[in-house]
C-alpha cells in the first residue's frame, strides 16, 4: 500500500529535504508541496492525501486555521504538525484543531519517521515529555487544581493576536491582517489583558514579546 503525502511549509529547502526523507520509505509518496494556505487548499480540492504535514508558521498565515480547513475538506485525512514552535505551547492546540500529532523540527530524523508512521495509522503522536505534561494537566483538572500556565487560557484567536503583538504589529495592522475590525481587535486585547493579568497595553506588549521569543 502506498500513502499519499502533502507537505505544507513556507521554507522550500525544508520541504524538499523532508520530501526526500519521506520517500526513503517505500510506502510513502509525496504528491505535493505547498508554501501557503491558498496553494494548499487548491491542491486539497483536487487531491485526497492520506497525510498532510503542516507547519504552523506559514509566513503571514496561521497553520492552526489551515488544520481546521483540512479537517473540513478531508475529514478522514490524517494531519501531522512539524513546527519550530515549542510543543508546550502549541501541541495541545494542534490536536484540538484536528491534527493527530505534533513534532518539533529539531527532532532527529528517526523520530520524524516514527511520527509520520504513527499518524498515518490514525494514532496520536507526541513526544514523551509532552504526553507526560498533558497527563499532569489532565490530572490537575480532575483534582480541581488550576494550572499555572495562563497562556493556555487564551482562545486560538486570542493567542494569534497575542503572537502578532509580540511580533511588533499594532492594532490597525493586526485588524487588517486578520480581516477584522479595529474594535474587535481592541476587545480581544482587553480580554487577553484580563486573562494574563496585565494592567496596561505596554505590559501586554512586553509580555507578548518575551513569550513570542520563547515559543519559537
Amino acid at each position: 500500500m502506498s500513502y499519499k503525502v502533502i507537505i505544507i511549509d513556507d521554507h522550500p529547502l525544508f520541504s524538499r529535504g523532508l520530501a526526500q526523507l519521506i520517500e526513503t520509505q517505500r510506502e510513502y509518496n509525496v504528491i505535493g508541496i505547498a508554501k501557503d494556505r491558498n496553494e494548499a487548499l487548491t491542491f486539497l480540492n483536487n487531491e485526497t492525501p492520506d497525510l498532510s504535514i503542516v507547519d504552523l508558521n506559514l509566513g503571514q498565515e496561521d497553520g492552526l486555521e489551515l488544520i481546521k480547513d483540512i479537517v473540513v475538506i478531508h475529514p478522514k485525512s490524517n494531519i501531522l504538525v512539524i513546527s519550530m514552535h515549542d510543543e508546550r505551547f502549541y501541541a495541545e492546540r494542534a490536536l484540538k484543531a484536528g491534527a493527530k500529532g505534533y513534532i518539533m523540527k529539531e527532532e532527529a530524523e528517526s523520530h520524524v519517521i516514527d511520527a509520520i508512521k504513527t499518524v498515518t495509522k490514525g494514532e496520536i503522536y507526541l513526544s514523551d515529555n509532552e504526553r507526560n505534561r498533558l497527563k499532569e494537566i489532565s490530572e490537575d483538572v480532575k483534582s480541581g487544581l488550576e494550572h499555572p500556565d495562563a497562556i493556555s487560557t487564551l482562545s486560538d484567536r486570542q493567542l494569534q493576536i497575542f503572537t502578532l503583538i509580540g511580533k511588533g504589529l499594532g492594532t490597525v495592522e493586526i485588524a487588517k491582517k486578520l480581516n477584522l475590525s479595529i474594535k474587535t481587535i481592541d476587545t480581544h486585547k482587553e480580554n487577553i489583558k484580563a486573562k494574563l493579568h496585565c494592567s496596561s497595553s505596554a505590559e501586554l506588549r512586553q509580555m507578548a514579546i518575551e513569550w513570542t521569543n520563547k515559543a519559537v
